[in-house]
């Protein structure tokens, strides 16, 4: 399981547009409205790194409303939820 935070700058008066489309996104878990010098955080775990380029790379550039984004990949995550076994259901080994 690959996990990232995806930071984004939006476009003035898009960012509640913007983060509507990103939740639609599959492998997209999360989206926050945020505080500071970007408007919006994205929680992204897909299998895979391919999957994570997938949607940074192709996914997100076609979103209208997104100026700048900052991928932070995640080495470990920490929770005291277990992701991996809940987000591995259904998956093939």
């Amino acid at each position: 399981m690959v996990s990232a935070i995806v930071l984004i700058e939006c476009q003035k008066g898009m960012i509640n547009k913007t983060a509507e489309v990103l939740a639609d996104i599959s492998g997209i878990t999360e989206v926050y409205s945020v505080a500071g010098r970007v408007d919006l955080a994205a929680i992204i775990r897909v299998p895979d790194n391919e999957g994570l380029a997938e949607i940074v790379t192709n996914k997100m550039l076609t979103i209208p409303g997104i100026v700048r984004t900052e991928t932070l990949i995640a080495f470990r995550v920490f929770s005291k939820h277990d992701l991996e076994r809940m987000f591995s259901i259904g998956l093939e080994s």
